[in-house]
C-alpha cells in the first residue's frame, strides 16, 4: 500500500520538524538550566502528561511487551542525555554527524537488495551537512556522541516492537514516565532547586512539542515503515535543520551544505517509495 509508505513517511518529517522547532524554542530554558536540565525537565514533563491523559493499566501488557516498554523508556532517557552530553563537548554538527551513524546502521543492516544504495547516499548528504572533519574532536565527547548513536538504533528498534505489540500509544505511556525516572535519577537534583513557576510551565509546552509529538508520529511511522526506510529518513534531520535556521535565524547555506540537501531528499524518496510494511497485528 503506497498511501501506507507515505503516511509514515510523512508522519516522520513532522516528528523531525517538531523535534527541531522544539530544540529552536528551548534556548530560553537552556541558558536558565543547562542542556541537561533542559533535557530532564522535557522528559519528566512528558512522562506525566502521558501517563495522565492515557492511564495504562501495566496488567493489561504481556510480560514481554511491559518490559520492552520499559527498555524503550531507558534507551530514550539514555540516547537523550548522552547526546546532550556529546553536544556540550563537540560542534554540533560533529556530534549529530557521529549520532546518525545509528540509524544509518539500522537501515543498512535491515535493508535488502537495492534498499542498501538509499543508507549510502543519505550517509554522504550528511557528512556534507554536518561536515564532521572541522574543529578539534574531543575523545569523552565523540565516546558519548557514539554511545547515543547505539542508543537510537536501539530505539528505532524498540519503538517498532512496542507499536507493533501495543495499540494506540500505550507503550509510549509506560516508556515516557520510565524515561523521565531514568533522568530524574541521572540529573533531575540538580535541577529542581532551580525551578520556577515559569521554568515548568515553558517546560510543559516543550514537552509536547519535544518529545511527545514527535515519539508518538515515530511510533505510528514505524508501523508503516521498515527499520530500513526510518532510518534513512532520519537522515533527513540535518536538512530540515539547515531549512530552519535558513528562515529563522536567516543563515544561508552555502553549496556544499545545499548539496548535502540534495542528496538526503534523494535517500528519503528511496526510502519513502520503498519502505512499506505489511499490517503487523497488535496483541496488547
Amino acid at each position: 500500500m503506497l498511501s501506507s509508505t507515505r503516511s509514515g513517511a510523512t508522519m516522520a518529517v513532522v516528528a523531525m520538524l517538531c523535534v527541531q522547532l522544539g530544540l529552536a524554542v528551548s534556548v530560553g530554558l537552556l541558558d536558565r538550566i543547562g542542556p541537561l536540565g533542559t533535557a530532564w525537565l522535557r522528559l519528566t514533563l512528558a512522562g506525566v502528561l502521558i501517563l495522565v491523559v492515557v492511564r495504562p493499566r501495566p496488567s493489561s501488557f504481556r510480560r514481554r511487551t511491559f518490559l520492552a516498554c520499559v527498555g524503550l523508556g531507558v534507551v530514550t532517557a539514555c540516547m537523550t542525555m548522552l547526546f546532550m552530553e556529546a553536544v556540550a563537548r563537540l560542534p554540533l554538527g560533529t556530534a549529530s554527524a557521529l549520532e546518525f551513524l545509528g540509524p544509518l546502521t539500522v537501515a543498512i543492516i535491515h535493508g535488502r537488495g537495492g534498499k542498501k544504495l538509499w543508507p549510502v547516499v543519505a550517509a554522504v548528504g550528511v557528512v556534507l551537512l554536518t561536515r564532521p572533519w572541522q574543529g578539534g574532536a574531543d575523545l569523552l565527547g565523540v565516546g558519548y556522541a557514539l554511545a547515543s548513536a547505539c542508543c537510537w538504533a536501539s530505539y528505532i528498534l524498540l519503538t517498532q516492537r512496542v507499536g507493533d505489540e501495543v495499540s494506540g500509544v500505550r507503550g509510549l505511556a509506560i516508556s515516557m514516565p520510565v524515561a523521565g525516572i531514568v533522568a530524574t535519577l541521572a540529573y533531575g537534583a540538580d535541577v529542581v532547586g532551580h525551578l520556577t513557576w515559569q521554568l515548568l510551565l515553558g517546560g510543559v509546552g516543550l514537552a509536547i512539542l519535544l518529545p511527545l509529538v514527535p515519539f508518538s508520529l515515530e511510533l505510528l511511522a514505524l508501523r508503516r515503515l521498515t527499520t530500513s526506510a526510518f532510518g534513512t529518513l532520519m537522515s533527513l534531520e540535518p536538512a530540515i535543520a539547515l531549512a530552519i535556521g535558513l528562515v529563522v535565524l536567516h543563515q544561508m547555506p552555502d553549496a556544499v551544505a545545499a548539496a548535502g540537501v540534495l542528496f538526503v531528499v534523494a535517500a528519503g524518496i528511496g526510502a519513502e517509495r520503498g519502505g512499506r510494511r505489511e499490517p503487523v497485528p497488535e496483541t496488547a
